[in-house]
């Protein structure tokens, strides 16, 4: 094994312990809060604390879930998924949001009987410091976990974070209709409850949306392709980085391919060297994997071309659904222009070839135009 398949390992092992971890302290301490939070939710009649519960005891399931997810996640590449199976973890982050979602609705339902139906609560002060205890518990959990799920890249841990933050808000809004009844005798807790089955509710339809658009495929953070163009720009020779495209395969597993932009004086010799290096650059400093470097030559010595590529960038850019040209290269002896344009999404593709083609054509028409459409994946 290399020292690269070495350290992609030690990375994905270390991951799935702090996930693995994470998840075992979330467990334990929600079934705590589960088992205080039902004693007092039925010794005092309390529809609130009884939800807050079954909240906490979904969070227990959604750890679980979290846990399967990191280990089958984690499993090494075979000959049927060559690249891994890391999209499992996405799969697992759906499950935790199918939980929570279900949860809210539960509770929705039972908080609306309660309405319809109400029974006095009868609280007191060791349910008040158990709910408060609570509360503490919560928040603190909550930042824990969410901080482990954006250290090691986990949807399913910083969900559950986020959940745990939610439900110390939830424990504070039952604290409170408890107070309101110990003073007043007003009874608020089945109105409660419904605020608490929205925020579940809510929690879980943004838990799905976030996790569905990871496998349906999104753009990139611009934080990560910028990163990687400054990295291959830094190699000497390069005079740009265009066209990244990454491929995920699970949190942290990225495959990606990018063209670079070499002088035409360079032999393949040069060229072999600086892709190769580039390769390394790019895992060591980041992780991801190009698979692929393609190249574009750049006229080094040649006025004309020079003059020719000034004109033509100043017509393609005056349009604002053009955002960006590269890999131009004219051949002032063959008579030979190519380039590629970088399209907005604000217009067809075809209309848009159509309007560049025309234009440059009337400027050159001697010359044979190639005009190569990339879309907006990253900028």
């Amino acid at each position: 094994m290399d020292d690269q398949s070495k350290d992609i390992s030690s990375l994905a092992e270390n991951r799935e312990k702090a996930i693995v971890r994470t998840s075992v302290i979330g467990i334990i301490t929600n079934l705590f809060l589960v088992a205080f939070k039902a004693f007092v939710g039925i010794v005092s009649n309390s529809i609130a604390v009884i939800l807050d519960a079954v909240n906490n005891l979904s969070d227990a399931l959604s750890s679980v879930v979290t846990i399967i997810g990191a280990k089958l996640g984690a499993k090494q590449p075979d000959k049927k998924h060559p690249l891994g199976y890391g999209r499992i973890e996405y799969l697992s982050s759906m499950i935790v949001a199918a939980l929570v979602l279900y949860a809210g609705i539960t509770s929705l339902v039972e908080s609306v009987k309660k309405i319809i139906h109400p029974e006095a609560a009868d609280y007191g002060t060791v349910s008040i410091i158990i709910i408060s205890v609570a509360i503490v518990v919560k928040l603190l959990l909550g930042m824990y976990v969410k901080k482990q799920g954006k250290r090691v890249n986990s949807g399913a841990l910083t969900a559950s974070g986020s959940d745990a933050l939610f439900d110390a808000i939830i424990s504070a809004s039952v604290l409170a209709s408890a107070i309101i009844f110990l003073i007043w005798g007003i009874s608020l807790e089945a109105y409660v409850g419904v605020i608490i089955a929205g925020f579940i509710i809510k929690s879980g339809i943004e838990m799905m949306i976030e996790t569905l658009n990871d496998i349906i495929g999104k753009r990139e953070d611009p934080e990560i392709t910028n990163e990687l163009k400054k990295i291959i720009c830094e190699e000497e020779n390069v005079l740009g980085a265009y066209d990244v495209t990454l491929f995920n395969y699970g949190p942290n597993k990225y495959y990606g391919s990018v063209h670079i932009e070499l002088p035409d004086n360079l032999i393949v010799d040069d060229v072999d060297r600086i892709t190769r290096k580039i390769q390394f650059d790019v895992f060591s400093r980041t992780g991801i994997i190009l698979t692929g470097i393609g190249v574009y030559s750049h006229n080094t010595s040649n006025n004309e071309a020079a003059q020719i590529r000034n004109a033509i960038q100043k017509v393609v850019m005056s349009h604002d659904w053009a955002l960006q040209m590269h890999g131009f290269y004219a051949d002032t002896d063959n008579k030979t222009i190519r380039f590629d344009v970088v399209i907005s999404f604000d217009i067809e593709q075809k209309d848009a070839l159509e309007t560049l083609y025309g234009k440059v054509k009337a400027l050159y028409p001697d010359y044979d135009i190639t005009i190569i459409p990339d879309v907006d994946v990253t900028d």
